[in-house]
């Protein structure tokens, strides 16, 4: 598998790589070093793409800010503001590096094989902390396209509930 900085292979993560690639990565790895027990070929998008695709984007920290002024009991107010940050999210161009990186991945295991496409928090799936229901998650995903093609491919649709 190839390693790099925004995707890791299962085989090339582990709970030493929870904040690069969250609980649900980590576990993954874990799980397919195990001798007996299979788990499918996949791998993570990583914190750091993350961070490369929002980390300039300042529509969406504008967004944060205002979200970070609410009290936590406006929640109408909180719905509002999480509904902008999901779209603008939603419309960020995958970059072209990062694009070419899941592509690659995607040729070698099969682009045509069924995906589990999977947000995943670096704060969940901890031994104090359960975040059960809050990720997304879209099964039997097939083509690049359906994972990312469009603003409304599976894995623009995980985005927002990423880190």
């Amino acid at each position: 598998m190839f390693m790099n900085s925004y995707v890791l292979g299962f085989q090339d993560t582990d709970k030493t790589k929870l904040a690069i690639v969250g609980g649900k990565g980590a576990n993954l790895g874990e799980l397919s070093k195990i001798k007996g027990i299979q788990v499918p070929e996949g791998f993570c998008v990583t914190t750091e793409a993350y961070q490369e695709m929002i980390g300039n984007n300042e529509e969406f920290h504008s967004l944060l800010d205002q979200l970070s002024l609410l009290k936590s009991d406006n929640r109408e107010g909180i719905g509002k503001i999480s509904a902008k940050i999901r779209t603008v999210i939603e419309g960020i161009t995958i970059p072209k590096d990062i694009n070419h990186e899941i592509t690659r991945h995607l040729e070698q295991l099969g682009e045509n094989n069924a995906y589990a496409v999977r947000s995943s928090a670096t704060a969940e799936d901890l031994p104090t902390a359960s975040f059960a229901g809050q990720q997304d998650t879209y099964l039997n995903i097939i083509g690049k396209e359906a994972i990312l093609g469009t603003s409304a491919s599976a894995g623009h649709r995980c985005l927002p509930t990423v880190p």
